[in-house]
């Protein structure tokens, strides 16, 4: 017997037969339409026990279709799929009470894996209103941050502790502020300390606060951040930074929410969600002994790590449109990037991450007199060729990959503006190709035909590339 009967509708004929097809293998019964009304008839019938729509139909929003479907079918779990990959799509399939969200386009394994688990524990979240705003506080459609939006979405009705990891620069308070103004602290206030800027010894006070004569120089009470966070989100940034005797003190209000003043005897109850950042390796420096292992456990309840810029290079023409318009509506005038531009700041390996190239994208909008910014302009600012993402010059593995990436864009930037004569193809492959065969035949003694099953070529192939480039077969010693 089947596993249990899934209403797909997607105005997508491919799709709907990729689903159908990918579903049934599964051993479920699939039941496809291309319409909400299609849909709501089998739904309205009590057909169905979990239904995948998309957002963009033909007769009706699915986003409002979801609802009507909790009223009459509250533990009837909905999969949403969209094309428009944005947090705020995450977060509107969330807030509507959808079991789960897939970007488009999706792995079929991962879809599989979705249903499993909605048709094994089916949702009844209670559907919110959805929230809409002109700025995205999240920019990229890349794999990598659509996983952050899905994390954010399933966070935001809850008060979890998070723990932010990634480098300087990634976006880690935009993280925490998403995960404050989408969830249902967002009337509250959002408090955001960055341990590293505070002294060490004025911490304590910083966050809890402190009484008349606590210490020199305290003349009055002073509100710590905690109390100003009160009902809303406290965000601690870099907390690898945060003296022990703190963490004592932030470890008892995680524990018992509750903390005491500096100078102060009587514990004050405290209501605010907790969500930390680093971008240091905390295990390491708990083995250092600078951080607690018990805060540690209580910080890292859901942990989430965010991607550089090197590892979403996909993104990077979507991040510049994104700071091209934010110049413009500063009153600079309207620009883009051309084509080769992009290309390069796709393949720079951005050590900064998004707040280097938002700072780029900032200075070439001022100095750049013309409406289309070139690569030449781009290079001028980047001050080094383009790396290949992901790599370093050691790299072994991808030395040769990056070697021939650098040469390339080096050869790129020596033409200024002007792209290459035509036929740029054939001489990169015979640059490559003649020292290639020249090593191949001189670590062969000449010897044509365990060269040609070195290079894995038929002999006659290996002939012909000879003459063709016109080596010279040198009976060479074969390196030891």
């Amino acid at each position: 017997m089947p596993a249990g009967t899934i209403l797909v509708c997607d105005d997508d004929s491919a799709i709907r037969t990729v689903l159908n097809q990918a579903l049934g293998r599964a051993g479920y019964d699939v039941r496809t339409t291309g319409t909400a009304a299609g849909l709501w008839r089998w739904v309205s019938a009590g057909d169905g026990n979990l239904v995948i729509t998309d957002v963009v139909l033909p007769d009706e929003n699915g986003f409002d279709l979801i609802p009507r479907i909790k009223r009459i079918r509250p533990e009837l779990p909905v999969v949403v799929m969209s094309a428009q990959n944005t947090i705020l799509t995450a977060i509107n399939a969330a807030e509507r009470g959808a079991f789960d969200y897939l970007p488009k386009p999706f792995d079929l394994k991962e879809l599989t894996s979705v249903v499993q688990r909605a048709m094994a524990s089916p949702s009844a979240k209670p559907a919110l209103e959805p929230r809409s705003e002109d700025r995205l506080p999240l920019i990229g459609r890349s794999p990598a941050m659509q996983e952050i939006y899905r994390v954010i979405a399933r966070l935001t009705q809850t008060d979890l502790t998070v723990m932010i990891m990634g480098e300087s620069g990634t976006g880690k308070e935009l993280v925490a502020r998403a995960l404050h103004d989408y969830g249902k602290r967002r009337h509250g206030t959002f408090v955001a300390v960055n341990m590293a800027a505070i002294p060490k010894e004025l911490v304590e006070s910083e966050l809890f606060g402190h009484e008349r004569g606590a210490f020199t120089g305290a003349t009055n009470r002073g509100v710590g951040r905690f109390e100003q966070a009160e009902g809303g989100t406290l965000f601690l940034d870099e907390i690898g930074d945060m003296p022990l005797d703190a963490q004592t003190r932030l470890l008892r209000v995680l524990q018992q929410g509750e903390y005491t003043t500096v100078g102060g005897r009587t514990p004050i109850k405290t209501d605010v969600r907790i969500v930390a950042a680093t971008n240091r390796d905390l295990r390491q420096l708990i083995q250092q002994g600078l951080f607690r292992e018990d805060l540690y456990y209580r910080l890292n309840v859901v942990p989430m790590r965010l991607p550089p810029l090197r590892e979403r290079a996909e993104d990077v023409p979507d991040l510049v449109r994104h700071f091209l318009h934010k110049a413009e509506d500063e009153g600079l005038p309207a620009k883009h990037l051309d084509v080769g531009a992009l290309e390069m700041l796709k393949h720079y390996r951005w050590p900064g991450n998004v707040r280097e190239l938002e700072n780029l994208i900032r200075r070439l909008a001022v100095l750049h007199s013309g409406d289309e910014i070139p690569a030449s302009a781009v290079a001028a600012e980047l001050k080094e060729p383009p790396k290949l993402s992901g790599t370093d010059d050691g790299d072994e593995a991808a030395s040769l990959s990056a070697a021939v990436e650098r040469h390339l864009t080096r050869y790129f930037l020596d033409q200024g503006d002007k792209l290459p004569p035509p036929g740029l193809y054939d001489r990169i492959l015979q640059d490559i190709e003649r020292p290639l065969l020249s090593i191949c035949l001189a670590a062969t003694r000449g010897n044509q035909i365990r060269a040609a099953h070195l290079l894995g070529l038929n002999r006659n192939t290996l002939r012909k590339k000879i003459r063709d480039l016109g080596l010279e077969v040198i009976r060479g010693l074969r390196p030891d």
